[in-house]
């Protein structure tokens, strides 16, 4: 059974930084791209940052130069640190897994084959 659990969410001023963390099982980590995604209340959820086993990155537009997506692959974990973070970021926050079929780092929310249960993430003024 694969098991995708976050935590680090929490509240934080606007300016500050918090760092995610999504501890993977059930799964062969390294053949699967992790990523984050967010959903704002009334909001789809959206692309936040991908990376591939061998650390290729891709960022939306919107966290790009705030935010960093890492892994370890040795305890099948990927991180998200959020840096400067602003009032827009407040969601909840999901980590996501897909099979890694090739190609370039890129998560697809209509394909991801496994989500975490989300950490809220409330950035305040």
């Amino acid at each position: 059974q694969v098991q995708l659990v976050e935590s680090g969410g929490g509240l934080v001023q606007a300016g500050g930084s918090l760092r995610l963390s999504c501890a993977a099982s059930g799964l062969t980590f390294n053949n699967y791209v992790m990523g984050w995604f967010r959903q704002a209340p009334g909001k789809e959820r959206e692309f936040v940052a991908a990376i591939k086993w061998g650390f290729s990155r891709t960022y939306s537009d919107s966290v790009k130069g705030r935010f960093t997506i890492s892994r370890d692959n040795a305890k099948n974990t990927v991180y998200l640190q959020m840096n400067s973070l602003k009032l827009e970021d407040t969601a909840v926050y999901y980590c996501a897994a897909d099979r890694d079929t090739g190609g370039s780092v890129r998560l697809d929310r209509a394909l991801v084959d496994y989500w975490g249960q989300g950490t809220q993430v409330t950035v305040s003024s």
